[in-house]
C-alpha cells in the first residue's frame, strides 16, 4: 500500500494535520513513543495568548481562536478555551520594554490596555511595590490541551488515519517515481508525501533526506507546581514578566504553575528539570509577590523547538519534492495548531484555505526562506 501522506510525529502538529487531511487522503502517522503527544504536547503550560511568540506568531494564534473556542459540533461538543486574561507586568525601569510591546502589536487589532498600580493590585493580591506597570490582554485563555489533542486524534481515526506507535524512523528513501519508503527498526511503509512533524527531532528526520538542513533547536523549558500557604484568586490572570524572566498562573486552590521562562539549548531527549532552574523560578516569584510557599509538588520540563528566526516552519521543502515541514512551533504549537494545520493542508491539497485562515500570508513560514 502507498499512503498519500505519512506524518512523522503524533503530537499536536501531527494530529491536527492528520485530522485536516484524512477526509480526502489516506494518512499514516508514525510515532516513536508508545503513546501520542508524550513530549512537548504533553508538557504544555496550556494557555492561549495572542501576543505570546511575537508579531510573526500572532496571526496564527488569532486565527486559531474561533476554532478553539467554538469548534464544529462534529469535532467536539464543547470549546477548549477558558478565559483568564493576561498581565504583562514590569517595574519602573521597564518603560522601554512596555513601549516596544505596544509597538510590536500596533495595528494588529488586539485588545491591549495599559494598567497602573492600583489596577494591578486588584488582579494580583500581594504584589510587591516595585511592580508598577502592566499591559492587560483580556482575551487570554487556558487551553484544555489533553482534550484538544484527543479530539484531533479521534477525528483523524474516524476518517481512517492509521497510527503506528513505537516506530522511530531510521531511514527515508525516495524512488524515481517520487514514492517514499519510510523505515523503522520494526516496520516499513510507503507514501507519496512525508510530513516532518517530529518536534525536537525535526532536524534529525530532515537529515535522513535531501531536505534543507534547517537547524530546529530544542530549548528546555521548566515548569513547577507550587502549594502556597495562602489563598489566591482562582481568576488570577496569567502573569508574564515584560523582561521575560517568569510567568505563572493558578492551578487549583492554593496551587500555582510557575516557570522561569528558561530556554536552555538541549539535544532532542526526554527532558527533565534541573534544580537550579526550579530554584530560580521560586526566587523570581518571591520578588514579585509575598505569597508563602509550602511545597514544590511537581516539576517537569519540555522541549520547545525553534528555527533560527523563531518562526514556525511549514510547507514543502524547495530542495526535496514531497517532503513537507511542520516544525519549529516553539512554545506556540498548541495555540496555533488549527491555523497551521489548515494552511498546510490547503497547500498539500492544492486548494485555498477557508476563513479565517485565508487572510494569513504563509510566505514567512515556508521552509524556502532558508534556501
Amino acid at each position: 500500500m502507498v499512503y498519500d501522506v505519512a506524518i512523522i510525529g503524533s503530537g499536536m502538529a501531527g494530529a491536527s494535520l492528520a485530522a485536516a487531511l484524512a477526509p480526502q487522503m489516506r494518512v499514516l502517522i508514525i510515532e516513536m513513543e508508545e503513546r501520542p503527544g508524550y513530549h512537548a504536547t504533553g508538557r504544555s503550560a496550556a494557555f492561549w495568548n495572542e501576543t505570546y511568540g511575537g508579531p510573526l506568531v500572532q496571526p496564527l494564534t488569532t486565527a486559531s481562536g474561533p476554532f478553539l473556542e467554538n469548534p464544529p459540533a462534529a469535532f467536539a461538543d464543547h470549546g477548549f478555551l477558558l478565559r483568564r486574561g493576561a498581565l504583562m507586568i514590569g517595574r519602573t525601569g521597564d518603560g522601554a520594554l512596555e513601549s516596544q510591546f505596544h509597538q510590536d502589536f500596533e495595528g494588529s487589532g488586539l485588545h491591549l490596555s495599559t494598567l497602573g498600580r492600583s489596577e494591578m493590585e486588584e488582579r494580583i493580591p500581594g504584589l510587591r511595590p516595585s511592580w508598577d506597570r502592566a499591559v492587560w490582554e483580556a482575551n487570554t485563555a487556558d487551553v484544555d490541551v489533553a482534550a484538544l489533542h484527543q479530539a484531533y486524534l479521534r477525528a483523524a481515526q474516524r476518517a481512517g488515519v492509521e497510527i503506528a506507535l513505537r516506530q522511530p524512523v531510521s531511514e527515508l528513501q525516495r524512488d524515481a517515481k517520487g514514492v517514499w519508503t519510510i523505515t523503522s527498526p520494526n516496520g516499513t511503509w510507503r507514501a507519496a508525501r512525508i510530513i516532518n512533524a517530529a518536534g525536537a527531532w525535526a532536524s534529525d528526520v530532515a537529515h535522513l533526506s535531501d531536505a534543507l538542513p534547517i537547524q530546529v533547536q530544542p530549548l528546555r523549558r521548566t515548569m513547577v507546581q507550587l502549594r502556597l500557604g495562602c489563598d489566591i484568586p482562582m481568576d488570577l490572570p496569567l502573569t508574564i514578566d515584560l523582561a521575560g524572566r517568569f510567568y505563572f498562573k493558578p492551578e487549583g486552590p492554593r496551587r500555582l504553575w510557575l516557570s522561569p521562562h528558561d530556554e536552555t539549548p538541549s539535544t532532542a531527549c526526554d527532558a527533565a528539570p534541573e534544580e537550579v532552574d526550579v530554584a530560580r523560578a521560586i526566587d523570581e516569584l518571591q520578588h514579585v509577590v509575598d505569597w508563602p510557599i509550602e511545597a514544590v509538588e511537581r516539576r517537569w520540563a519540555g522541549l520547545r523547538s525553534f528555527a533560527p528566526d523563531r518562526a514556525p516552519v511549514f510547507g514543502e521543502d524547495p530542495s526535496c519534492p514531497g517532503f513537507y515541514w511542520c516544525a519549529g512551533q516553539g512554545g506556540f504549537g498548541i495555540q496555533t495548531a488549527p491555523a497551521i494545520a489548515a494552511l498546510l493542508a490547503a497547500e498539500i491539497l492544492g486548494v485555498s484555505p477557508d476563513a479565517p485562515y485565508d487572510g494569513i500570508d504563509p510566505a514567512p513560514y515556508r521552509p524556502a526562506r532558508f534556501s
